[in-house]
């Protein structure tokens, strides 16, 4: 059953509005502390944001509002009101950061960042991580803090394109157009330098520093492996029945998840019992376990 909109928005948390707050003025502190100073760019609305700010008499503050808000608006059907409400409360956030370190704070700002100076390396490494982590901490908590990603997701699928492709197009011809407005390229490729700083940090924010592995085995031997495992790791396996394509003979496939640095250890226990085991190891983002979940 479908919830209604009340309903909906009953399920919206405090807790996240706290972290949105976090994340809204560490994506300002990053881009207007060592972004803007020296001319580089952020990406998606942001980045057009900053572009439009530097050729009109408008302030990056009042762009991030004007031109965020109605997307997040537009994409309310789609996305859903706890969504659209969490993402202009980011991006609400973000915009009096903005406001506030150019503006009221005695933080000069205006001709290079106050920690990097005028090194264009530094600023475009450092903005990116740190709009990354604001970026991420947003994503996590329920919101989004660029407009971007709602266009991608309404429209991308309409012109035949992947979410990822569409804004990497979108950020590709932003780039284009700051370089033809300034007359000057190596900023734009700088600020791509900032863009993948950005968009790896967020990866990391939003999906774990040190993700898991999750190890598919397949085993003749699956309870003398299972054990080995559970024994060794204290963590619980799952077992699943399979057959052999090529041999049809019935086997058992087991997963398991473990970190980076018990891989070495997981393979010499299961080749120690089965040297013929199969195993697979791909990556795990995000475990979310039930505390009554029974190992």
């Amino acid at each position: 059953m479908q919830l209604t909109v009340k309903q909906q928005l009953a399920q919206l948390s405090w807790k996240n509005f706290v972290m949105l707050t976090v994340a809204g003025l560490i994506n300002a502190f990053g881009v207007t502390v060592f972004l803007t100073p020296i001319h580089l760019f952020d990406s998606g609305i942001s980045g057009t944001s900053m572009l439009l700010s530097q050729v009109t008499p408008l302030t990056l503050s009042l762009f991030l509002l004007i031109l965020n808000v109605p997307l997040f608006l537009y994409g309310l059907k789609r996305q859903g009101p706890v969504f659209t409400v969490y993402s202009v409360y980011a991006v609400a956030i973000y915009s009096l950061g903005a406001w506030l370190i150019t503006g009221p704070l005695p933080l000069d700002v205006s001709v290079a960042s106050p920690l990097a100076g005028t090194d264009k390396f530094l600023c475009a490494i450092f903005g990116g991580l740190i709009s990354g982590v604001g970026s991420g901490l947003t994503i996590r908590f329920g919101g989004a803090i660029d407009g971007i990603e709602v266009m991608a997701v309404i429209f991308a699928k309409k012109l035949n394109l992947t979410v990822g492709t569409f804004v990497m197009i979108y950020n590709v011809v932003l780039y284009v157009l700051c370089g033809m407005v300034l007359h000057d390229w190596i900023l734009p490729l700088y600020s791509i330098v900032t863009y993948m700083a950005a968009l790896k940090t967020v990866d990391y924010i939003v999906e774990g520093i040190d993700r898991s592995k999750g190890v598919m085995i397949i085993t003749e031997k699956p309870d003398e492996v299972s054990d080995a495992l559970i024994a060794e790791f204290e963590s619980g396996t799952t077992k699943i029945p399979a057959r052999g394509g090529y041999s049809n003979v019935e086997k058992t496939m087991i997963y398991f998840v473990v970190n980076r640095f018990q891989i070495a250890k997981m393979q010499s226990i299961v080749h120690t019992i089965d040297p013929h085991a199969y195993m697979t190891i791909s990556e795990v983002a995000d475990i979310f376990k039930s505390e009554h979940t029974n190992k």
